[in-house]
């Protein structure tokens, strides 16, 4: 009798920890959709201004190799704000061009930080994406199986419209959960060649700019 009484106890407990968890679940599948779709809505901007501002990356090199014969460094430094870079690539190229004063080695090993730095800073860009296409699924999993506890309750006392509603509720936590993952996967995957393409192109850019100045 006591046995039973504390597992019931215990089951009930569970119940209502459980199903203590719908509101927030549903709350974060909501938050997740919307920061996936606003991100989707970023990234089709950002490929459509990639697309008017592409940057041409032979020229660059050839025109910033004919400058440095004339030892220009002003004009070198014209070429590289001009350039359709961003601008913490831009502050990279400028910080190297400043550093006639310092060693070869020094230079190099500066250039080397400031690559990885760079690649860090990527890397942070796609955490929030990246996070949200692997939770996401399971989050809606979450969402889905806590209203089917109640849902098979009212099914065996035969209330079918309770039934229902817990059904709407766990098929609505799925897609909310399957859809936000899909977006956010999408958007990592696009952003991640993005900056690994303009990460390859810092590389050979700062191998440039470290030859000029030997």
């Amino acid at each position: 009798m006591v046995i039973a009484s504390i597992e019931n106890t215990f089951n009930s407990s569970l119940h209502i920890i459980t199903q203590s968890f719908l509101i927030p679940v549903m709350a974060v599948l909501v938050i997740f959709f919307i920061y996936s779709l606003i991100n989707l809505g970023i990234l089709i901007a950002q490929y459509y201004k990639r697309k008017q501002k592409k940057f041409d990356f032979k020229h660059f090199i050839d025109q910033f190799l004919m400058e440095s014969r004339n030892g220009n460094t002003a004009e070198l430094s014209n070429i590289i704000e001009s350039a359709k870079i961003s601008r913490s690539h831009k502050e990279v190229l400028t910080t190297l061009l400043t550093t006639d004063n310092v060693s070869n080695e020094f230079r190099e090993s500066l250039a080397l930080k400031m690559v990885e730095d760079e690649t860090i800073n990527s890397a942070k860009n796609l955490e929030k994406t990246d996070i949200v296409a692997k939770i996401a699924p399971a989050i809606g999993l979450m969402g889905t199986l806590i209203p089917l506890g109640p849902g098979l309750t009212a099914l065996g006392a035969g209330d079918i419209q309770s039934l229902a509603q817990h059904l709407t509720i766990a098929f609505d936590a799925a897609v909310l959960g399957m859809a936000s993952a899909a977006i956010a996967f999408i958007v990592s995957k696009v952003r991640r060649r993005w900056y690994e393409e303009e990460i390859s192109n810092l590389e050979t850019l700062v191998d440039t700019v470290l030859e000029v100045m030997k």
